[in-house]
């Protein structure tokens, strides 16, 4: 065997996929509920221009994350606790776009500083540290499936609630309010639902790379349509896609499932461009033809 067979057969090896995929019941479970999430709660995320928000949030939650590794608790807890710390912080302090990314600049080094101490002091498997950073397939058990299906039913249920008038808010802030649109308080309650998404999705893509799946899908969908409609779902479908595709073609390797992930849903993004800009290409030679001479 080659040394490029052998690097292939660590990337795509599909020995004994039937039984392995026993194994990964439970992941598959949860990355159908976190592809709903993460691809809803996208949408906002786009509008309200949060990419470098999600960043943030998700390096106080590694942090978190890192110190229930340490202390023996539940590691999707202290995920959750580190992002709402975060987003709280963000929310009350960062009102303004200049304000909330001088914020979120300071949150990011502290964070990450705080998960590197924690898993530092955590003298437990290694897998255990190099999954909380790049995603993990195989250890969803139980007790972490009831947290992570629990709480994406919960952020659901928020963002059914405040759909419409977030996306008001969202859209035009200045008129909503005019209107009566308790703006702030809308701001604030969404940068709570995007700690609690950022924190379900650091467990399976890991802290490094939840832009993967609470940013991408939705700038996808937004390059192929602006229907208020077809938007959220076919960034549901993106992220759902990129999940589960990563899932089950990390399987057979030894290769964390993040690369999957993030491969995935990279292509589809560059797909939904070109698609994107033929579209406007077309239109605009479309006005063309049809403007008098």
């Amino acid at each position: 065997m080659t040394s490029a067979d052998g690097i292939w057969q660590q990337i795509f090896s599909f020995d004994n996929y039937g039984e392995l995929l026993a194994l990964v019941r439970n992941s598959l479970i949860a990355g159908a509920a976190l592809g709903l999430v993460g691809g809803l709660v996208g949408v906002f995320v786009i509008m309200r221009d949060l990419p470098f928000a999600v960043h943030g949030i998700s390096e106080l939650s590694f942090a978190g994350a890192s110190a229930a590794l340490l202390l023996g608790v539940n590691i999707v807890a202290g995920s959750i606790v580190g992002s709402l710390i975060a987003a709280g912080t963000i929310g009350l302090l960062g009102s303004r776009a200049r304000d909330r990314n001088s914020v979120i600049g300071i949150i990011m080094p502290f964070g990450l500083g705080l998960g590197v101490l924690f898993l530092a002091l955590y003298k437990g498997r290694a897998a255990n540290k190099f999954g909380i950073l790049t995603g993990q397939i195989v250890a969803v058990d139980t007790p972490q499936m009831s947290w992570l299906l629990g709480t994406s039913a919960l952020v659901l249920v928020a963002l059914a609630v405040m759909w419409r008038p977030l996306g008001f808010a969202s859209a035009d802030p200045e008129v909503a309010e005019a209107r009566g649109v308790p703006v702030r308080t809308l701001s604030f309650a969404f940068m709570v639902v995007l700690g609690l998404a950022v924190a379900l999705s650091v467990q399976i893509v890991g802290a490094l790379l939840v832009l993967t799946l609470v940013v991408t899908p939705a700038a996808a969908a937004a390059r192929v349509t602006a229907s208020p409609v077809l938007l959220p779902v076919l960034s549901v479908v993106f992220a759902v896609t990129s999940i589960e595709g990563g899932i089950l073609l990390a399987l057979g390797s030894s290769i964390p499932i993040s690369p999957y992930v993030t491969t995935i849903s990279f292509t589809i993004y560059v797909v939904c461009r070109l698609v994107g800009t033929y579209r406007t290409r077309q239109w605009g030679a479309r006005k063309t033809v049809l403007q008098p001479g």
